[in-house]
């Protein structure tokens, strides 16, 4: 069992900044891909940004320059720093993982989902 636990959401101004955390735990043998989406009442999940496990980045058009993702693969964690937030930022916020248990499968997994506000 694999469990993807995210925090770090919450309220903020237009312009400032919050950083998003997404730690996995459970039977990980290793994690590939992780990345941030998010999805807004009554639209489809859209890839926020993603790393690999070298640490190649890929980002959103919408956030590029804004938002920087990272992770600490001894803490099987990512995070997202987001800055110079707008209001159309506002929306629920998503971690992924793919990742390899000890049975050799590999399975995509997701956070819970936080919510981010961005007030004008």
């Amino acid at each position: 069992q694999v469990h993807l636990v995210e925090s770090g959401g919450g309220l903020v101004q237009a312009g400032g900044s919050l950083r998003l955390s997404c730690a996995a735990s459970g039977s990980i043998f290793s994690i590939n891909d992780m990345g941030w989406y998010r999805q807004a009442p009554g639209k489809q999940r859209v890839l926020v940004a993603a790393i690999t496990s070298g640490g190649s980045t890929n980002y959103a058009a919408s956030v590029k320059g804004r938002f920087t993702i990272s992770r600490d693969n001894a803490k099987n964690t990512v995070y997202l720093q987001m800055n110079s937030l707008k209001p159309e930022d506002t929306t629920v916020y998503y971690c992924n993982a793919r990742i390899r248990d000890y049975s050799g499968a590999v399975h995509d997994y997701w956070g819970q989902g936080t919510q981010v506000t961005v007030s004008s």
